[in-house]
């Protein structure tokens, strides 16, 4: 899966339609939507490894604890069911492509 993810500005602006992004989201990844959190805009946890490589821009990957990580262009991530959140305080779009494999999470 390939996401593009706009800069925050873009999701803060009041034209932006969350509901409409939420349809489009679906569609495009069935299952995933409802593993996010209603609270914690952002948040969520999959039960899966997911292996993420930044194709474009920058991207600050926040987790559960309040602690984030700023990727660039080519590095990776891999997780295993961590609760977390994609944040791109950038001024460009980040591209990121994702392969999610179902697991069971980490403890």
């Amino acid at each position: 899966m390939v996401v593009a993810f706009p800069p925050d500005s873009v999701m803060m602006d009041p034209s932006f339609d969350p509901a409409k992004a939420g349809e489009e989201s679906m569609q495009a990844a069935p299952g995933l939507a409802e593993c996010f959190e209603i609270d914690n805009p952002g948040m969520h946890t999959t039960d899966t490894v997911d292996y993420g490589i930044v194709m474009e821009g920058e991207i600050w990957l926040e987790l559960d604890n309040g602690q984030t990580q700023h990727l660039r262009k080519h590095d990776v991530i891999v997780q295993n069911g961590t609760r977390h959140a994609w944040r791109n305080r950038g001024n460009t779009v980040a591209v990121v492509a994702f392969v999610l494999i179902g697991a069971r999470r980490a403890d």
